[in-house]
């Protein structure tokens, strides 16, 4: 590909967020490699300008070009977007740390635990990736639905790094005036705050399809947010950080918003479907099913109580009916809102 354009930037991942961030790159200036699994969609986005399969009514911009080669999208990059399903992250990436380069900054924004280790998205990268390049490994969360970029809506992120320089790098590289980012040296606070409101929104949803009303939902996202906390603190996260952009934010979003798979599941949970069903209708990844699985793990592990988290659980992996559920957490032992 004749590239005249000096700066250059690749999008690991062609799904719908990882299609906005390319688009958003592109208008950013950037020549921008979207590496896609599928060869259906990168032939698409190369003679269409369309993603076939995600944001399927937006150009994108012709500085937008896709590929199925991970060597192709990645060598000579020095700024990279890992925008892959949680899930797959450890196998991507295997694949592709050959072709990293060594100064390249990497932008995580998955979101979500492997499932089996519990790991966040950053722990796996490091485990995966080349020693060197750990201290230039960014996260990027917070309250985003990639349509709305797309739609260059005004939107609103955190970036973490532990090293927060590269943080403020990859803030200077993402921000215009349609998204902005704020810098955040909390890493694990950041990511799961992204990952565990994915399971609340689950909740949120099943309380919703069930018509228990706006209280239900305030109370729901209210101490869910607290449960958060709770596990994110003992994983060794700040507790400021969950009342900010990645924790409180996002969790508002993605309990409200009717773009939200998450809370679709648990809309149509809520109405008496079952989960295969509806995650064969949903033709996306709803990250916040196999979370459940990581999180309910995670708690038993270290000791933390999250009965909403529990009964999301229940419900998914354990035939637990939704009323039921809510009966549980309605006629629990009573407690200090403290706890």
């Amino acid at each position: 590909m004749n590239d005249p354009n000096p700066l250059r930037a690749a999008v690991v991942g062609a799904g719908s967020f990882g299609t906005c961030l390319a688009m958003l790159m592109a208008n950013r200036g950037y020549s921008v490699e979207l590496w896609a699994r599928n060869s259906s969609v990168a032939e698409g986005v190369n003679r269409h300008h369309r993603n076939p399969r995600y944001l399927t009514d937006y150009r994108l911009p012709e500085a937008v070009h896709a590929t199925t080669s991970l060597e192709e999208a990645l060598s000579g990059m020095d700024v990279v977007l890992s925008v892959v399903p949680s899930h797959g992250v450890r196998d991507v990436w295997g694949r592709a740390k050959s072709w990293l380069a060594p100064e390249a900054l990497v932008i995580s924004a998955s979101k979500g635990l492997e499932v089996g280790s519990g790991m966040l998205t950053s722990q796996v990268l490091r485990e995966v990736l080349p020693a060197e390049a750990h201290a230039r490994l960014v996260v990027l969360s917070g309250p985003s639905f990639a349509r709305e970029i797309a739609e260059g809506r005004p939107t609103v992120v955190s970036v973490a790094c532990e090293n927060e320089s590269y943080a403020v790098a990859a803030q200077s590289l993402l921000s215009s005036e349609r998204l902005r980012c704020y810098s955040n040296p909390d890493v694990q606070g950041v990511e799961l705050g992204g990952a565990l409101k994915n399971v609340i929104a689950i909740a949120v949803g099943i309380a919703e399809g069930m018509e228990a009303g706006l209280n239900a939902r305030a109370a729901t996202i209210t101490r869910g947010l607290v449960e958060i906390t709770r596990l994110g603190v003992a994983l060794g996260a700040r507790e400021e950080t969950f009342q900010g952009l990645s924790g409180m934010g996002d969790l508002v979003l993605t309990c409200t918003g009717d773009l939200s798979r998450n809370r679709r599941v648990g809309l149509e949970l809520g109405r008496g479907k079952k989960l295969d069903d509806i995650l064969a209708g949903l033709h996306q990844v709803a990250e916040g099913v196999l979370t459940t699985r990581s999180t309910h793990e995670l708690a038993q592990a270290h000791g933390v109580r999250m009965p909403i988290a529990e009964a999301v659980y229940a419900v998914l992996f354990q035939g637990l009916e939704p009323a039921e559920a809510g009966r549980m957490l309605m006629t629990g032992q009573l407690r200090s809102e403290r706890e």
